[in-house]
């Protein structure tokens, strides 16, 4: 991708004039560059908007995809396709704040290093958020469910 090339992301890009929903907007972007078929996937909830530090308004779709998929790699958008465990990629133990030093003084972000990638910026920004969603969500479910599910690491 020529605006964050070397970087990994979700799917994603702008919203379209015959997009009739950020969900349609999500399934339509993960179609274009990786060949996803949008009836093979479930939209389960969108996350509260991010703002990158460059500008940019990312609202994130998490959607569960059915088995069975092929994926494909649109070579003029993404370099690599990757899959990580998502047990790993949400574990707190692997998240970190790093710095990095500007002439402007230092610019802080999230990376989570895992299985031999770097996944860092807006990305591992919007894992962090989902992880702080899910485990919000899991403390609050009722507790008989505990013993049977047991404790999620905050």
């Amino acid at each position: 991708m020529k605006d964050h090339p070397g970087q990994i992301s979700f799917p994603g890009g702008r919203a379209e004039p015959d997009d009739a929903s950020v969900h349609h907007t999500a399934l339509r972007e993960a179609a274009e560059e990786v060949g996803l078929c949008p009836t093979s996937v479930v939209v389960l909830a969108q996350l509260p908007d991010y703002l990158t530090v460059t500008g940019y308004q990312v609202s994130p779709v998490l959607g569960l995809v059915n088995g069975g998929y092929k994926l494909q790699a649109d070579s003029l958008e993404v370099a690599e396709l990757i899959e990580l465990p998502l047990a790993d990629v949400l574990n707190p133990a692997n998240h970190e704040r790093r710095g990095l030093e500007l002439p402007t003084g230092t610019a802080e972000f999230f990376a989570i290093p895992v299985h031999g990638q770097f996944i860092w910026g807006a990305t591992a920004a919007i894992i962090r958020n989902l992880y702080h969603f899910l485990y919000a969500a899991w403390n609050q479910r009722p507790s008989s469910s505990s013993a049977r599910f047991g404790s999620m690491r905050p």
